[in-house]
């Protein structure tokens, strides 16, 4: 979309032996999930795995029998589609449930850099990370806005530290 290509490093395949897998959004999300031979390659598992959807790509975690049975975050107009499908959409910009994380909006990235930080090294990290990133003039109240939302999405679950 707008021109921008992105060159794969590795086969497709990859995604299977992954620490983290990240679907992003995009116009052609619905179609591809219909694509049996796109959608066969993957064997996610996420009991050793990070696995996080971006707007529609939740359509990817649902397809992936991945969130059925919790709630997940995608934008507005995914929304609807995923709810045809039986999921419960939440009116929030991130959830996380163990090892499977769902955001809302395409400016979420930071929220999905600060759990997989944070589920890897620690609270700590995460901050550190944050304050190298964080606007000027607006580190502490970014650092602290983020933190919010990701142990806010987890309140619920474990938050384990891998």
């Amino acid at each position: 979309m707008n021109g921008v290509v992105i060159r794969r490093q590795q086969p497709l395949s990859f995604v299977n032996q992954a620490d983290i897998v990240l679907f992003g959004s995009g116009r052609l999300t619905r179609t591809l999930i219909q694509n049996e031979s796109l959608m066969s390659v993957f064997r996610l598992d996420s009991s050793h795995q990070l696995i996080g959807s971006q707007c529609s790509g939740a359509l990817f975690l649902k397809r992936l029998g991945l969130v059925e049975t919790r709630p997940i975050c995608t934008d507005s107009t995914t929304r609807s589609w995923l709810v045809e499908l039986g999921a419960s959409v939440l009116e929030q910009p991130f959830a996380a449930a163990g090892n499977i994380a769902t955001a809302w909006g395409c400016l979420s990235a930071h929220y999905f850099a600060t759990w997989v930080i944070y589920k890897k090294l620690g609270r700590e990290a995460a901050a550190d990370a944050l304050s190298y990133v964080a606007p000027v003039e607006e580190q502490q109240e970014f650092i602290d806005r983020a933190l919010a939302i990701i142990e806010g999405a987890v309140k619920n679950h474990s938050l384990e530290i891998s």
